[in-house]
């Protein structure tokens, strides 16, 4: 089919943004629409002593001014994190309460305090700056090492030493077996640090309540609007889901971060509750860097034991993982099993065994961006392969020969039960070193020098196993023979208008320029 699942056609959404005719949710101008601003905290870690929004009331064209104190009053409900597993020992790991609004403690500088609606955007933030937080300061914890010391500041007094979960994954004895009798063990010790997303369009999200119906209408940038109406409806609004509609237009970047539930995000639809009049609140770019989630920082210890061949016999990782001052939807799942599913990439490994220990701090939260877990894995196991090429004398090329899961051996089930079901790897890379000119090396390298520049290269082995999640999807047919497709999840840049209507003219054999996606 000329139209069909992996031909090359043009992408039908290209036309309207590049004639400038998108419409990402800042664009929305509602009738009768005010401004929101926050107040945030300049403190990592803080008491609140006290709140005083008497002048800030008073300043003009302010609407609303509301503290944590008015959110536990509405009934508004705290981000819930997914803790997914249990302690090694068996006991629950602990969890955070991330509130709309800050109350009693500050735990991150950037954490919001007091949210002023106004006339206009100006005005908000004008006011803002006549509230006035009696903070305390307190000692703050910023790094895993400073979190996991003994007699660390304690963050949260339900967490003992700051360390929310720890959690092991595989079978130990075969392992510490493996690395007892090995010819060589190689260790390696990594830093995956912390990144900050940065989209190219800020989280915006407008608010609007009708008292009439009692039903909200929330317009937001996300990446899946049933996800995001059945989390703010279901933890922080405690209604029904039918009485809040979620409308998502362009979205411009997010790649992970755009999928959550974020403290702005019940704080304003409850401004619009109390207001009656729709808010639109837009992240600025400071705002951005310490309010959207931030991505990986941890640190990575592992034992690769390998026999006097190069064959592997057993890897062991030990990882400790920063999840900020509140953890995130999926911040303990991304250092365990986002992650240690993929322990060992394409390599055939007897013995897998991991322990992953996870510290809240007085940072950012972290949770998933770009991978989520599975480019630390290949990172490490990379590293690894390299670090083992070296010291058995086999180099970078033949370790790995030695140690593919094989054409023959498909399908292979890796240790954490993740199925290959095809795949030959040694072909891959063979063609990619023939693609890269590997051979020529050491001549460009020489040549690179005498133009007084360094030349190098590098081999790394990539393999992804993607994340799941459920959203909406309904097919209509209409009387003219065309097909629509109503889908919850957002494209952020991936094409999914296209993607999805090249998958619906294959199975259905339907005309590709019959089908719209809305």
């Amino acid at each position: 089919m000329k139209f069909g699942i992996g031909q090359s056609v043009r992408r039908v959404e290209d036309v309207r943004f590049v004639t400038g005719q998108g419409q990402y949710t800042d664009d929305l101008h509602l009738p009768g629409e005010v401004h929101a601003a926050f107040l945030r905290s300049p403190h990592a870690h803080a008491e609140i002593k006290s709140v005083d929004i008497s002048a800030a009331k008073e300043m003009p064209g302010v609407l609303g001014v509301f503290t944590g104190q008015d959110m536990v009053d509405g009934n508004i409900g705290p981000i819930p994190s997914m803790i997914m597993f249990k302690n090694r020992d068996g006991s629950e790991a602990n969890d955070t309460v991330r509130r709309a609004l800050a109350l009693e403690r500050v735990r991150h500088v950037g954490d919001p305090v007091v949210l002023v609606v106004a006339e206009t955007l100006l005005q908000a933030q004008d006011a803002a700056e006549q509230i006035f937080v009696d903070y305390e300061p307190l000692d703050a914890v910023v790094t895993l090492e400073d979190a996991a010391a003994p007699g660390a500041v304690q963050i949260w007094d339900n967490i003992e030493g700051n360390r929310s979960l720890d959690w092991t994954f595989g079978d130990q004895q075969p392992v510490d077996d493996a690395l007892a009798k090995a010819a060589h063990v190689v260790s390696i010790d990594l830093v995956q640090n912390r990144l900050v997303a940065n989209p190219m369009e800020p989280r915006v999200a407008i608010g609007q309540y009708d008292k009439g119906t009692e039903k909200y209408t929330f317009h937001v940038s996300t990446q899946g609007v049933i996800r995001m109406q059945q989390r703010v409806a279901g933890e922080h609004l405690h209604i029904d889901p039918s009485n809040l509609r979620v409308i998502t237009t362009d979205v411009g970047g997010g790649f992970g971060v755009k999928g959550f539930d974020y403290q702005e995000y019940a704080a304003v639809l409850y401004a619009a509750r109390n207001i009656d009049r729709p808010i639109k609140w837009t992240c600025d770019r400071a705002e951005t860097f310490f309010t959207e989630v931030h991505g990986r920082e941890s640190l990575q210890h592992a034992d690769l034991a390998l026999d006097a061949d190069g064959k592997i016999l057993g890897l062991k990782v030990i990882n400790k993982a920063n999840v900020g001052a509140y953890q995130s939807v999926f911040s303990t799942l991304i250092p365990t099993a986002a992650g240690a599913r993929i322990f060992g990439g394409v390599y055939k490994i007897p013995a897998t065994y991991c322990e992953v220990a996870t510290y809240v701090t007085n940072t950012t939260s972290l949770d998933a961006y770009r991978g989520a877990g599975r480019p630390e894995a290949a990172y490490l196991i990379e590293r690894a392969m390299d670090e083992a090429g070296r010291v058995t004398g086999l180099g970078p090329i033949e370790i790995r020969k030695r140690n593919f899961i094989k054409p023959e051996e498909m399908p292979y089930k890796n240790w954490f039960g993740v199925n290959f079901d095809s795949g030959d790897f040694a072909h891959n890379l063979d063609d990619a070193l023939n693609r890269a000119h590997y051979d020529q090396r050491e001549t460009r390298k020489a040549d690179a020098r005498t133009r007084g520049k360094y030349y190098g290269m590098g081999l790394s082995y990539y393999v992804e196993i993607t994340a799941a999640d459920q959203e909406r999807a309904e097919i209509r047919f209409t009387d003219n023979g065309a097909v629509e497709l109503v889908v919850g999840t957002l494209s952020n840049g991936q094409g999914h208008e296209t993607t999805f209507a090249q998958v619906i003219a294959e199975k259905l054999g339907v005309p590709f320029e019959s089908i719209s996606i809305f």
